[in-house]
Protein backbone atom coordinates (compact mmCIF):
# COMPACT_ATOMS: atom_id res chain seq x y z
CA UNK A 1 0.00 0.00 0.00
CA UNK A 2 1.37 3.85 -0.64
CA UNK A 3 2.42 5.65 2.12
CA UNK A 4 0.80 9.46 1.92
CA UNK A 5 2.61 12.60 4.20
CA UNK A 6 0.85 13.40 7.63
CA UNK A 7 0.75 16.88 7.35
CA UNK A 8 4.14 18.24 8.51
CA UNK A 9 4.65 15.44 10.98
CA UNK A 10 7.13 13.44 8.80
CA UNK A 11 4.86 10.46 9.29
CA UNK A 12 4.48 8.26 6.15
CA UNK A 13 0.58 6.68 6.80
CA UNK A 14 -1.09 4.38 4.69
CA UNK A 15 -4.45 6.31 3.29
CA UNK A 16 -6.72 4.06 5.14
CA UNK A 17 -6.41 4.37 9.31
CA UNK A 18 -7.39 1.39 10.97
CA UNK A 19 -10.36 2.99 13.69
CA UNK A 20 -10.38 1.60 17.10
CA UNK A 21 -14.17 0.78 17.16
CA UNK A 22 -13.54 -1.90 14.41
CA UNK A 23 -11.73 -3.70 17.48
CA UNK A 24 -15.04 -2.76 20.10
CA UNK A 25 -17.36 -5.37 21.24
CA UNK A 26 -16.14 -8.28 19.02
CA UNK A 27 -14.16 -10.19 21.40
CA UNK A 28 -10.41 -10.89 21.44
CA UNK A 29 -10.21 -13.41 18.26
CA UNK A 30 -12.11 -11.36 16.48
CA UNK A 31 -9.68 -8.12 16.95
CA UNK A 32 -6.59 -10.04 16.10
CA UNK A 33 -7.93 -11.08 13.40
CA UNK A 34 -9.02 -7.90 12.08
CA UNK A 35 -5.29 -6.48 12.84
CA UNK A 36 -4.07 -9.12 11.64
CA UNK A 37 -5.83 -8.46 8.18
CA UNK A 38 -5.17 -4.63 8.68
CA UNK A 39 -1.57 -5.66 9.20
CA UNK A 40 -1.14 -8.14 5.81
CA UNK A 41 -3.11 -5.25 3.92
CA UNK A 42 -0.19 -3.04 4.76
CA UNK A 43 -2.48 -0.30 7.07
CA UNK A 44 0.16 1.58 9.77
CA UNK A 45 -2.01 3.82 11.85
CA UNK A 46 -4.55 2.92 14.53
CA UNK A 47 -6.60 5.06 16.28
CA UNK A 48 -8.41 4.33 19.36
CA UNK A 49 -10.34 6.17 22.24
CA UNK A 50 -11.37 5.49 25.97
CA UNK A 51 -14.79 6.18 25.34
CA UNK A 52 -14.97 2.87 22.70
CA UNK A 53 -15.95 0.19 24.76
CA UNK A 54 -13.51 -2.57 25.53
CA UNK A 55 -11.82 -1.12 21.80
CA UNK A 56 -8.54 -0.02 24.14
CA UNK A 57 -7.87 -3.34 25.65
CA UNK A 58 -9.11 -5.27 22.76
CA UNK A 59 -6.72 -3.37 20.63
CA UNK A 60 -3.66 -3.11 22.54
CA UNK A 61 -3.46 -7.07 22.63
CA UNK A 62 -3.90 -7.37 18.92
CA UNK A 63 -1.29 -4.94 18.34
CA UNK A 64 1.16 -6.05 21.04
CA UNK A 65 3.47 -8.27 18.15
CA UNK A 66 3.64 -5.02 16.08
CA UNK A 67 3.61 -1.81 18.10
CA UNK A 68 6.98 -0.64 16.82
CA UNK A 69 5.84 -1.22 13.06
CA UNK A 70 2.65 1.10 13.81
CA UNK A 71 1.63 4.88 14.48
CA UNK A 72 -0.75 4.50 17.79
CA UNK A 73 -2.75 7.29 18.21
CA UNK A 74 -4.88 7.63 21.17
CA UNK A 75 -7.38 10.27 22.69
CA UNK A 76 -8.76 12.08 25.80
CA UNK A 77 -12.21 12.91 26.28
CA UNK A 78 -10.75 14.66 29.63
CA UNK A 79 -11.35 18.54 30.46
CA UNK A 80 -9.39 19.06 33.61
CA UNK A 81 -5.56 18.00 34.64
CA UNK A 82 -6.28 15.09 37.07
CA UNK A 83 -8.73 13.33 34.92
CA UNK A 84 -6.44 13.75 31.67
CA UNK A 85 -3.54 12.41 33.54
CA UNK A 86 -5.57 9.66 34.93
CA UNK A 87 -6.87 8.59 31.79
CA UNK A 88 -3.85 8.57 29.88
CA UNK A 89 -1.84 6.55 32.50
CA UNK A 90 -4.78 3.74 31.93
CA UNK A 91 -4.45 4.14 28.07
CA UNK A 92 -0.90 3.14 28.63
CA UNK A 93 -1.27 0.16 30.19
CA UNK A 94 -4.33 -1.06 28.38
CA UNK A 95 -2.46 -0.51 24.85
CA UNK A 96 0.67 -1.88 26.31
CA UNK A 97 2.76 1.14 25.57
CA UNK A 98 4.77 3.90 27.02
CA UNK A 99 4.45 6.06 24.39
CA UNK A 100 1.95 7.40 21.66
CA UNK A 101 2.70 8.58 18.36
CA UNK A 102 -0.35 10.93 18.52
CA UNK A 103 -2.95 11.89 20.91
CA UNK A 104 -5.61 14.43 20.41
CA UNK A 105 -8.10 16.34 22.44
CA UNK A 106 -10.90 14.16 21.69
CA UNK A 107 -14.83 15.40 20.30
CA UNK A 108 -14.01 19.36 21.29
CA UNK A 109 -18.07 20.45 21.00
CA UNK A 110 -17.38 24.47 21.47
CA UNK A 111 -15.37 27.11 22.03
CA UNK A 112 -15.86 27.03 25.80
CA UNK A 113 -15.07 23.57 25.91
CA UNK A 114 -11.80 24.11 24.04
CA UNK A 115 -11.18 27.31 26.87
CA UNK A 116 -11.61 25.12 29.21
CA UNK A 117 -9.02 22.81 28.30
CA UNK A 118 -6.03 25.43 27.45
CA UNK A 119 -7.34 26.95 30.98
CA UNK A 120 -5.81 26.73 34.68
CA UNK A 121 -5.94 23.06 35.70
CA UNK A 122 -7.33 22.12 31.95
CA UNK A 123 -6.20 18.96 30.41
CA UNK A 124 -3.23 20.80 28.19
CA UNK A 125 -1.24 21.48 31.37
CA UNK A 126 -0.72 17.60 31.61
CA UNK A 127 -0.62 17.29 27.88
CA UNK A 128 1.89 19.70 27.22
CA UNK A 129 4.96 18.71 29.18
CA UNK A 130 4.43 15.30 27.95
CA UNK A 131 4.52 16.22 24.13
CA UNK A 132 8.13 17.89 25.23
CA UNK A 133 9.46 14.97 26.95
CA UNK A 134 8.65 12.62 23.93
CA UNK A 135 6.12 10.95 25.51
CA UNK A 136 3.33 11.99 23.60
CA UNK A 137 5.27 12.70 19.96
CA UNK A 138 2.49 14.31 18.15
CA UNK A 139 -0.53 15.95 19.32
CA UNK A 140 -4.02 16.74 17.71
CA UNK A 141 -7.56 17.22 17.75
CA UNK A 142 -10.94 15.83 16.90
CA UNK A 143 -14.29 18.01 16.78
CA UNK A 144 -17.24 17.85 14.86
CA UNK A 145 -17.48 21.36 15.70
CA UNK A 146 -15.39 24.18 12.94
CA UNK A 147 -15.78 26.85 16.02
CA UNK A 148 -13.91 24.74 18.19
CA UNK A 149 -11.53 23.55 15.79
CA UNK A 150 -10.68 26.83 14.59
CA UNK A 151 -10.17 28.08 18.54
CA UNK A 152 -8.02 25.25 19.46
CA UNK A 153 -5.60 25.54 16.31
CA UNK A 154 -5.39 29.15 17.00
CA UNK A 155 -4.71 28.64 20.77
CA UNK A 156 -1.86 25.96 19.49
CA UNK A 157 0.23 24.50 17.33
CA UNK A 158 -1.49 20.76 16.39
CA UNK A 159 0.08 18.47 14.65
CA UNK A 160 -3.54 16.93 13.07
CA UNK A 161 -6.71 17.36 13.10
CA UNK A 162 -9.37 14.48 12.98
CA UNK A 163 -12.58 15.83 11.26
CA UNK A 164 -15.72 14.71 9.13
CA UNK A 165 -14.91 14.98 5.85
CA UNK A 166 -18.13 14.08 4.55
CA UNK A 167 -19.72 14.38 0.99
CA UNK A 168 -23.32 15.52 1.69
CA UNK A 169 -22.55 17.81 4.56
CA UNK A 170 -20.06 19.26 2.68
CA UNK A 171 -22.31 20.31 -0.65
CA UNK A 172 -24.82 20.94 1.39
CA UNK A 173 -23.24 23.40 4.17
CA UNK A 174 -19.51 23.85 3.04
CA UNK A 175 -18.75 21.83 6.18
CA UNK A 176 -15.21 21.21 6.80
CA UNK A 177 -14.26 24.09 4.11
CA UNK A 178 -12.79 25.89 7.04
CA UNK A 179 -10.51 23.61 9.40
CA UNK A 180 -9.25 22.25 6.15
CA UNK A 181 -8.30 25.50 5.09
CA UNK A 182 -6.54 26.31 8.12
CA UNK A 183 -4.85 23.19 8.47
CA UNK A 184 -3.38 23.33 4.91
CA UNK A 185 -1.99 26.51 5.90
CA UNK A 186 -0.47 25.32 9.40
CA UNK A 187 1.14 22.21 8.20
CA UNK A 188 -1.30 19.85 9.91
CA UNK A 189 -1.86 16.30 8.88
CA UNK A 190 -5.80 15.65 8.42
CA UNK A 191 -7.24 12.70 8.97
CA UNK A 192 -10.91 12.63 7.18
CA UNK A 193 -13.88 10.68 8.97
CA UNK A 194 -17.31 9.92 7.98
CA UNK A 195 -16.41 9.72 4.24
CA UNK A 196 -18.83 6.74 3.98
CA UNK A 197 -21.35 8.33 5.95
CA UNK A 198 -25.21 8.79 4.66
CA UNK A 199 -26.96 10.51 7.49
CA UNK A 200 -28.43 10.20 11.08
CA UNK A 201 -29.81 7.14 12.39
CA UNK A 202 -33.25 7.61 12.43
CA UNK A 203 -33.55 6.24 15.73
CA UNK A 204 -31.81 3.62 18.14
CA UNK A 205 -33.93 0.86 16.80
CA UNK A 206 -32.66 1.62 13.27
CA UNK A 207 -29.47 1.04 14.25
CA UNK A 208 -29.53 -1.68 16.13
CA UNK A 209 -31.38 -3.77 13.23
CA UNK A 210 -28.88 -2.83 10.62
CA UNK A 211 -25.48 -4.81 9.55
CA UNK A 212 -23.96 -1.72 11.28
CA UNK A 213 -25.00 -1.14 14.90
CA UNK A 214 -21.74 -0.08 16.05
CA UNK A 215 -21.57 2.91 13.68
CA UNK A 216 -22.45 6.03 15.17
CA UNK A 217 -23.80 7.31 11.99
CA UNK A 218 -25.51 5.17 8.97
CA UNK A 219 -22.82 4.02 6.49
CA UNK A 220 -24.05 4.42 2.52
CA UNK A 221 -25.59 1.55 1.56
CA UNK A 222 -23.57 -2.11 1.72
CA UNK A 223 -24.16 -2.94 -1.99
CA UNK A 224 -24.08 0.65 -3.43
CA UNK A 225 -19.95 0.79 -4.36
CA UNK A 226 -19.95 3.81 -6.74
CA UNK A 227 -21.90 6.24 -4.30
CA UNK A 228 -19.15 4.53 -1.57
CA UNK A 229 -16.26 4.85 -4.05
CA UNK A 230 -17.16 8.49 -5.24
CA UNK A 231 -17.75 9.41 -1.23
CA UNK A 232 -14.28 8.24 -0.86
CA UNK A 233 -13.03 10.13 -3.29
CA UNK A 234 -14.60 13.09 -2.31
CA UNK A 235 -13.45 13.18 1.15
CA UNK A 236 -9.42 12.96 -0.50
CA UNK A 237 -10.40 15.74 -2.48
CA UNK A 238 -11.23 17.91 0.07
CA UNK A 239 -7.54 17.45 1.44
CA UNK A 240 -8.02 14.30 3.63
CA UNK A 241 -4.42 12.51 4.07
CA UNK A 242 -6.17 9.25 5.50
CA UNK A 243 -9.50 8.41 5.70
CA UNK A 244 -10.78 6.81 9.01
CA UNK A 245 -14.07 4.77 8.00
CA UNK A 246 -16.95 3.69 10.07
CA UNK A 247 -16.06 1.48 13.23
CA UNK A 248 -16.99 -1.55 11.35
CA UNK A 249 -14.93 -4.29 9.94
CA UNK A 250 -17.31 -4.24 6.47
CA UNK A 251 -16.55 -0.51 5.84
CA UNK A 252 -13.37 -0.61 7.35
CA UNK A 253 -12.44 -3.51 4.34
CA UNK A 254 -14.13 -1.67 2.10
CA UNK A 255 -12.22 1.35 2.19
CA UNK A 256 -8.92 -0.37 2.22
CA UNK A 257 -9.89 -2.61 -0.70
CA UNK A 258 -10.85 0.63 -2.73
CA UNK A 259 -8.71 3.35 -1.86
CA UNK A 260 -5.92 2.40 -4.70
CA UNK A 261 -8.82 3.28 -7.13
CA UNK A 262 -9.88 6.49 -5.95
CA UNK A 263 -6.09 7.58 -5.62
CA UNK A 264 -5.74 6.59 -8.95
CA UNK A 265 -8.67 7.59 -10.15
CA UNK A 266 -9.46 10.76 -8.45
CA UNK A 267 -13.04 12.64 -8.00
CA UNK A 268 -14.56 13.39 -11.48
CA UNK A 269 -17.72 14.96 -12.93
CA UNK A 270 -19.46 11.57 -13.56
CA UNK A 271 -18.92 11.20 -9.16
CA UNK A 272 -20.33 14.96 -8.65
CA UNK A 273 -22.86 13.89 -10.47
CA UNK A 274 -23.38 10.66 -8.71
CA UNK A 275 -23.15 12.37 -5.00
CA UNK A 276 -25.47 15.08 -6.18
CA UNK A 277 -28.06 12.78 -7.12
CA UNK A 278 -27.98 10.70 -3.67
CA UNK A 279 -28.33 13.97 -1.95
CA UNK A 280 -31.76 14.54 -2.94
CA UNK A 281 -32.66 10.95 -1.71
CA UNK A 282 -31.00 11.60 1.85
CA UNK A 283 -31.70 15.73 2.77
CA UNK A 284 -35.17 14.08 3.85
CA UNK A 285 -33.57 12.20 6.57
CA UNK A 286 -31.67 14.01 9.31
CA UNK A 287 -28.01 14.67 9.06
CA UNK A 288 -25.70 13.53 11.29
CA UNK A 289 -25.12 15.81 14.08
CA UNK A 290 -22.88 18.35 13.95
Amino acid sequence: MVRRKLGNTEYQVSPVAYGGIVSMSDGQKESDRYVKWAMDHGINYYDVAPTYGDAQEKLGNSLRPYRNDVYLACKTEQRGAKGAEEALKESMRLLHTDYFDNYQLHGLVSVAEVETVFGKGGAMEVIMPLHEQGVLRKLGITCHNEDAALRAMELYDFDTVLFPLNWHMNMEYSFGNRVVMTAKARGMGILGMKSLIDRAWINEEEREKSMFPKSWCKPIDADNTPLRVAAMKYALSLGADTLVPPGNFHDFSFAVEHIDECLENPLDEKDITLLKQSLKDVRKYPFFDI
